[in-house]
């Protein structure tokens, strides 16, 4: 009885990090100010420079929905059941659903497994809050939406992508509160209604509760409207487009859907993209501030990342390849993380060899959360690596999407687009190495 007090009188005392995680949509890997001045991100700058950014992390997919279910559960998306992206594929057609078609599709109906447990769910028994404000993507039915996976508060989009302004996915609304689909904020700008959503979180609990914060942004994800003259570009806040050069052509004449009609030109695409860029940017610089007002900075880890390759306007370089590809471009991406109390240089830029897959365990390990009984993990303990202790624990890392595989082993990388002939590649940038065809790497089982 003595030893049960004791133990409770313990862990009352232990001093858990609050997590805000903050993850981006199709955001390239050298968009980051810092490193390339034709795009502003001030707040990202300075996470880099507060935290360590890495510059060698691989998610676990080369697009939206796996590398979601990866990092939320710490396994690969062969493993967790998500083989590939839960969507349907009329809209590229220029279909539009009605109500009763939308309800039987595969999009309507999918979803993660069950039985898989996700990050806020190995939180929930310590105390700790967990909100979700942006993309879910990991489907729509009451038993796969967040409240149903461990987060106590839910507000935004369940599928890949939306209009940022009517909230709708190909015509069909797709903005959640909670269990239910909401069309309350119709017209305004998606990322300020995620920050908004965001800033009520910590205003609630920031200083009162350990929380874990989670905000995937849709930005820069291009918009998923039907109009041609919308799709294939980003819907930017017109405050943040005047931070770019004017556009001269916005459109030019191309084709969709098989007919010819206005489409977004090259420039506005990048100028765009790079505008709901610095708008989440902005975002971003408000709930730092909010840890700073509050004194949370020091035992607040901020983690930022993509969760993929870029597309549309992002700039992958010096990487080769883009979102949807298993070459470097397409899934290795921008990270930074801070957390002055637990160790992480200030800084600092690491090349370790390390994935998203480590999120999971990692985030356990430092708030004394228990791992989940009988669930083979993939990924690692990563702070002693982190904070220059110890070299990474990972050695290998392996995609496959359909018959495009590639797979990473100590420096070396092979890559099999497409089931042509693979290339052996160093893994630095992605630059093919003179043999090719040389390796047989299997997936894990």
């Amino acid at each position: 009885m003595l030893f049960s007090i004791l133990c409770i009188c313990l862990c009352a005392d232990v001093k858990r990090p609050n997590i805000l995680m903050i993850v981006s949509d199709d955001q390239g890997y050298q968009d980051l100010g810092l490193i390339n001045p034709e795009i502003i991100t001030p707040n990202l700058d300075r996470l880099a420079r507060e935290g360590t950014r890495l510059t060698n992390l691989y998610v676990a997919w080369p697009a939206c929905t796996l590398s979601r279910a990866a990092f939320l559960t710490g396994r690969y998306p062969q493993r967790n059941g998500i083989f590939d992206m839960i969507r349907n594929e009329a809209p590229d057609y220029g279909h539009r659903y009605n109500e009763e078609e939308y309800a039987v599709t595969w999009e309507r109906i999918g979803g993660m497994d069950t039985r898989e447990v996700l990050l806020p769910a190995i939180l929930k028994p310590l105390g700790y809050k967990s909100g979700i404000y942006g993309k879910w993507d990991l489907e729509i039915h009451k038993r796969f939406l967040p409240r149903a996976r461990g987060f106590d508060d839910f507000y935004g989009l369940v599928k890949t992508g939306i209009d940022y302004y009517t909230h709708e996915r190909y015509g069909v609304p797709s903005m959640y509160r909670n269990n239910a689909r909401t069309e309350e904020d119709r017209g305004t700008y998606a990322t300020h209604l995620f920050e908004r959503e965001a800033l009520r979180f910590l205003a609630e609990y920031a200083g009162k509760k350990p929380f874990f914060l989670y905000v995937p942004f849709n930005a820069p994800h291009g918009s998923s409207s039907l109009d041609p003259k919308i799709r294939g570009s980003v819907q930017a806040s017109p405050e943040f487009q005047k931070l770019y050069p004017p556009v001269k052509n916005e459109y030019r004449k191309g084709s969709r859907y098989g007919e010819e009609s206005l489409v977004p030109s090259r420039e506005k695409r990048y100028r765009d993209y790079r505008a709901a860029v610095s708008c989440m940017d902005a975002s971003i610089g408000k709930f730092l501030r909010v840890l700073d007002l509050k004194g949370l900075v020091g035992n607040s880890l901020v983690i930022f990342f993509s969760d993929n390759g870029g597309s549309g306007g992002a700039n992958n370089g010096p990487l080769r390849g883009h979102k949807s590809q298993t070459w470097e471009g397409g899934v290795r991406v921008l990270f930074m993380i801070r957390w002055p109390e637990g160790g992480i240089p200030a800084g600092a830029v690491s090349d370790a060899f390390l994935s998203s897959l480590e999120l999971f365990p990692s985030l356990a390990a430092v708030t004394g959360a228990e791992l989940p009984e009988g669930v083979v993990l993939d990924g690692y303990d990563w702070w002693s690596t982190l904070r220059g202790g110890t070299e990474s624990p990972r050695t290998d890392m392996f995609w496959k999407r359909k018959n495009r595989l590639a797979a990473r082993v100590e420096n070396w990388k092979w890559v099999d687009m497409e089931g042509e002939s693979g290339e052996l590649q160093t893994a630095k940038y992605g630059q093919v190495s003179e043999g090719q065809n040389c390796v047989t790497l299997e997936m894990p089982s």
